[in-house]
């Protein structure tokens, strides 16, 4: 379990194969500063990109890790799959605040930016989002980015079907993470909000049942 507050950036530097085949997964080489492993053991789980992945060998004095990610995960992200900057995140302890809002590590789908630019302070971002997704965004309601924890500041469904969701990003945030790193027609990992998730199921098993 995460909270979508970034702990930390990373560096992907080596992207190898798992097998001989284009169906096998790729084992991937992150660059961290030596004291962001100071308290990961093997096994762990750390959020890239939003996407939760298990450390799969672990040097802390050189400040590397590798993460085995499975084709379906290539798949179903962006961002896994060379090398690159990073947002990581460590699993959430049970003493840990929750800063942003619960989230799994698990992507829900692909975003393309359309907009991002600044506006006054700060940066306006917004995000064409999966069809399917659509019907959990609300305004105000929360969204992860690239494991980011961001609120929505409004959403607008197209006749086309599409939806455009906006967010507002401070400096800091920008900073902190890679999202400084975004332009018009980046892909993003999107993860919807958890709660969202269950309350469309429960409305949907009551129209089932006739409740």
């Amino acid at each position: 379990m995460f909270t979508g507050i970034i702990t930390g950036l990373g560096q992907i530097t080596d992207a190898q194969p798992l097998g001989d085949r284009p169906s096998h997964g790729r084992r991937l080489t992150v660059q961290v500063e030596p004291a962001y492993l100071a308290d990961v053991g093997l096994g762990d789980s750390i959020a890239i990109n939003g996407a939760c992945m298990t450390v799969t060998t672990l040097e802390p004095a050189a400040g590397r890790f590798t993460f085995d990610v499975s084709a379906e995960s290539l798949a179903r992200t962006v961002g896994l799959d060379g090398s690159g900057r990073v947002n990581l995140e460590k699993a959430l302890a049970a003493h840990d605040r929750l800063g942003g809002h619960i989230v799994t590590g698990h992507v829900d789908g692909v975003g393309q930016v359309t907009v991002f630019e600044p506006v006054g302070e700060s940066w306006l971002l917004r995000v064409c989002a999966p069809r399917e997704l659509a019907r959990f965004l609300a305004y105000k309601g929360s969204i992860t980015i690239n494991g980011v924890s961001l609120t929505v500041n409004t959403v607008e469904d197209a006749d086309d079907g599409q939806t455009v969701f906006s967010i507002n990003l401070i400096p800091h945030t920008l900073v902190h993470t890679t999202l400084g790193d975004l332009k018009p027609g980046t892909r993003v990992n999107l993860e919807i909000d958890l709660i969202a998730r269950y309350v469309e199921r429960m409305l949907a098993a009551d129209g089932r049942l006739g409740r």
